[in-house]
């Protein structure tokens, strides 16, 4: 099964670093993830279920190619890592 990695400042939506999930995609790795974390859905995707623009999900260090429906292909032992873009000076 996959491991999905968050970043410090996603943990308010899963206190835990990572967390393995099962999906042969990227969608179906996230859709396991928001049944235990609802809320973490509407900050990573927007309401058409495309990722938003200040998140980044990468997997096994490439990032995902297909941002509007998360079709990359994942396989068991993958690390799909978020992140969300941080601003400020």
């Amino acid at each position: 099964m996959p491991v999905v990695a968050l970043t410090a400042a996603l943990r308010r939506f899963l206190p835990i670093p990572s967390v393995r999930v099962g999906g042969a995609t990227v969608a179906a790795a996230l859709d396991a993830l928001f049944a235990d974390s609802p809320g973490l859905r509407g900050y990573l995707l927007d309401d058409q279920g495309a990722l938003r623009r200040h998140v980044a999900i990468y997997v096994n260090g490439a990032p995902v190619a297909d941002r509007a429906l998360l079709s990359d292909p994942v396989q068991p032992a993958d690390e799909i890592h978020v992140f969300q873009a941080l601003t400020g000076g």
